[in-house]
């Protein structure tokens, strides 16, 4: 892992978010890539256009430079390189722009999620990047003295489609020693018998060489609220997931497991897109 970006509004929560992704840089001699994001539309910065319609977008340039030069001075920063970029679009397409053209190898955001009428109409800024990015996400949700995830619950159906995430999901679980815990969620809708679900698991982890883990089956209302409560019933430091990252209709429709998850759960969360 030798880049990772963090988008930043200055805020507490994105704060959160780059104290952890500084712990990481500094394990695995990472760059740390700070994004901030100016919502202004783009031609009032077109260098040819007339002086009138540049002002703003100059203060508000000069004022994130200012920003990004107080936040490469804090003391837990200190021996990462540090690279700046000021993106003039939504945050979820200047995420997957940079992610694109630096290489970016994790994207860690903080948030404070949404819920309501707010997160049916609009979705947390956080939630879009996750359905679009397809750089493994993590989302930090507080503050972090030392980010050290050691139990790491990762849920999911255990179709033959979710393999290639799962092994992003190893190479994390190497980088920090952490055992994962393989969860697979039985609801009343989608009722699976114990025999079936523990065959499917093991057809699936017989692909992978990692021995550091446990299986489980757990029985909830929903698979958002058995991951949340299983999650709390071990401890767990970490929950992961695939995500198809559904647009439009299908997403307004279908929803997505991984997003309620990223605004509901009060744990870290990590997304793998399919």
């Amino acid at each position: 892992m030798k880049k990772i970006l963090v988008p930043t509004d200055f805020s507490n929560q994105a704060e959160n978010a780059l104290k952890v992704a500084a712990q990481l840089a500094k394990k695995h001699a990472s760059d740390i890539h700070l994004l901030h994001i100016l919502e202004i539309p783009l031609h009032k910065v077109d260098a040819l256009s007339t002086y009138n319609n540049l002002p703003e977008a100059v203060y508000f340039m000069k004022l994130a430079h200012k920003q990004f030069e107080d936040l490469k001075d804090k003391d837990y920063l200190q021996g990462i390189k540090i690279f700046e970029h000021v993106e003039f679009d939504e945050i979820f397409k200047g995420v997957f722009h940079v992610c694109k053209k630096q290489h970016i190898d994790l994207v860690i955001m903080g948030s404070n999620g949404a819920s309501g009428l707010k997160e049916m109409l609009i979705g947390s800024n956080t939630e879009k990047v996750v359905r679009t990015c397809e750089t493994p996400v993590m989302v930090i949700k507080k503050g972090h003295g030392i980010f050290n995830p050691k139990n790491f619950v990762f849920a999911s159906d255990f179709r033959d489609e979710c393999k290639p995430t799962f092994e992003k999901a190893i190479k994390f679980a190497d980088m920090f020693g952490s055992k994962i815990h393989l969860l697979m969620v039985n609801t009343p809708t989608n009722f699976m018998s114990s025999n079936d679900a523990e065959n499917r698991m093991k057809s699936f982890i017989k692909s992978f060489d990692f021995p550091n883990y446990t299986s489980n089956i757990y029985n909830d209302i929903s698979i958002e609220q058995g991951i949340m409560n299983f999650s709390q019933s071990i401890g767990a430091d970490l929950i992961g997931m695939s995500t198809h990252g559904r647009q439009g209709i299908s997403h307004f429709f279908n929803g997505s497991i991984s997003e309620d998850l990223v605004n509901h759960a009060k744990r870290p969360v990590i997304t793998f897109k399919i």
